[in-house]
């Protein structure tokens, strides 16, 4: 594995610390992990693992029809 020098705000790195703390990681992991999912996932697995996941869930509507202006209430 190579490293990889980067310029980040302090205040930001401590933040991040803090996250990768409260996660059980470490931040060298936290930023790579991350980089790996931006570069590696595409957002159409992303949305057809969200179709997936909503055709799977069996809702029920008990017959109430949604209007657009409806979901911006809830």
């Amino acid at each position: 594995m190579r490293n990889l020098t980067l310029a980040v705000d302090e205040r930001l790195i401590e933040e991040g610390r803090k996250y990768a703390r409260e996660h059980h990681t470490s931040l060298n992991a936290l930023i790579r992990d991350l980089l790996a999912r931006v570069v590696r996932e595409r957002r159409t697995d992303w949305v057809a693992d969200c179709v997936k996941e909503m055709d799977a869930a069996h809702g029920r509507s008990r017959g109430k029809t949604w209007k657009r202006e409806d979901l911006y209430r809830a």
